[in-house]
């Protein structure tokens, strides 16, 4: 949380959330609540969507998805956060986005192997890993510095 907590807070534009979560969603509905941003939450599981769907507002779109190849990659994003299984479609997502958004924020990122980041690694200009405790969160951008991002 600390990391989506401040690249909501050094970034505009809107937000997209690919997997809710039990965390993630409340906070970035509320965080994006308070500023007037628009956010955008894709889930592809029916339990997970349910939940997320109660955050439904105005500013807050959930979508259910059968298919994650059905995202478009048409906008430019303030912050992508990458929460979502199967567990290969993390990478694909990852490097699709790649130069789409100014912060991307991935979950879980002390599960390098399972989610073939290695190979995510060299397609970012910039990137703090976040590992005070489990899970950890690495934050990537090609367009933000993060040097001093915590």
């Amino acid at each position: 949380m600390p990391m989506l907590i401040k690249a909501v807070q050094a970034s505009e534009g809107p937000i997209l959330e690919i997997g809710s979560g039990l965390f993630s969603t409340p906070l970035l509905h509320w965080l994006c609540h308070e500023k007037g941003r628009r956010l955008i939450t894709y889930e592809n599981n029916e339990d997970y969507f349910k939940f997320a769907k109660g955050f439904q507002s105005k500013n807050h779109r959930i979508r259910l998805v059968k298919d994650w190849e059905e995202i478009e990659n048409k906008k430019r994003w303030g912050v992508i956060l990458i929460d979502h299984e199967p567990a290969e479609q993390r990478r694909a997502d990852i490097l699709k986005f790649k130069d789409s958004a100014d912060y991307i924020v991935i979950h879980d990122t002390e599960r390098e192997s399972r989610y073939g980041l290695k190979d995510v690694w060299p397609h970012f200009k910039y990137r703090r890993d976040w590992k005070a405790c489990k899970p950890w969160t690495t934050v990537v951008s090609n367009f933000k510095d993060l040097s001093n991002f915590l």
